[in-house]
């Protein structure tokens, strides 16, 4: 039988190919010959095939049936934004890992295991507060404000996908790390842009500054924005941009018009405008930055 007829969507697990009679120096002369990719654990890709999280996870999958994609690897597969990806799968079993994927031994209700993309996964609520539960405070927060607000992941516009409510509900079970799970889940803001406005929040809730976020402001000219972060009592406007570039002329003459008509508004004296860069890879310098700001404005007499 050829290692073609063996495969399942793709990938082709080695035992697979020995139970079929390939000897093992002969499937893997064939399997280099041939182009496959291996994938750890066992399990190698069809020539051609793009070894991506979600072929990682089905080939985990097809080896151990009893595992379920959860943290953030279900964050992703529910288009959750995370910092980033890995192959993490929760075992309710406790049978042995799997090589090249995190594995954690919990308990998993029924109710808390579907499917998406054709993969068992955890619930969008059991994925975050999994995550809660037992990810850093960044990590866990940028994929909730992400959960909570409508997105755009990748080239797909998704609404919301959960509500707080949901989410302190999924913190009820008897889990470790439930109790600063749920102090954490308190700094979570629904009206967050992006990853990246997150973590600038998080920056200035560890530094004591509290902006307000999202405030709608009109122009003199009756046109409404709404910044990331105000400083309302000194008028500052802090402004955070992505990763991602423009894309195109029209793109950026749209950006340069939204910071025009921020200045413009009566309450806003100053528009401070950050990097995701600055905000993952300097912060210290980038919270001075806006403290300074904040500062200067407090010993300047009001103008307006």
């Amino acid at each position: 039988m050829g290692l073609r007829e063996l495969v399942v969507e793709g990938v082709l697990l080695a035992r697979w190919a020995r139970e079929a009679g390939w000897p093992r120096s002969k499937l893997f002369r064939t399997l280099a010959a041939e182009g496959w990719t291996r994938i750890p654990g066992g399990a190698w890709a069809e020539p051609g095939r793009a070894v991506d999280l979600k072929l990682r996870l089905w080939a985990g999958q097809l080896a151990m049936p009893g595992l379920v994609a959860s943290h953030r690897a279900a964050a992703v597969l529910w288009g959750i934004e995370v910092l980033r990806e890995e192959v993490e799968f929760t075992d309710p079993r406790r049978s042995r890992r799997r090589a090249g994927a995190r594995t954690h031994w919990l308990e998993l209700p029924p109710q808390d295991v579907t499917v998406t993309r054709e993969l068992r996964v955890t619930t969008v609520a059991r994925t975050l507060a999994d995550l809660l539960r037992g990810g850093t405070r960044d990590e866990a927060l940028v994929a909730v404000d992400s959960a909570l607000t409508r997105r755009t992941v990748g080239r797909t516009r998704r609404p919301a996908l959960t509500g707080t409510a949901a989410l302190a509900s999924a913190l009820d079970a008897p889990l470790p790390g439930a109790t600063r799970a749920r102090h954490w889940l308190a700094l979570a803001d629904p009206l967050a842009g992006s990853p990246a406005e997150t973590v600038a929040r998080l920056r200035m809730h560890d530094a004591g500054l509290r902006p307000s976020t999202q405030v709608d402001l009109l122009t003199p000219a009756g046109r409404r924005c709404r910044p990331d972060f105000l400083f309302r009592e000194e008028g500052v406007v802090v402004e955070i941009e992505g990763y991602a570039y423009h894309g195109s002329r029209e793109a950026h003459r749209r950006d340069l018009a939204r910071y025009n008509d921020l200045a413009a508004c009566p309450e806003v004296r100053v528009v401070l405008r950050f990097g995701a860069e600055e905000v993952f890879g300097t912060p210290a310098a980038f919270i001075t930055k806006i403290k300074q700001t904040l500062t200067q404005i407090r010993g300047t007499p009001t103008t307006r």
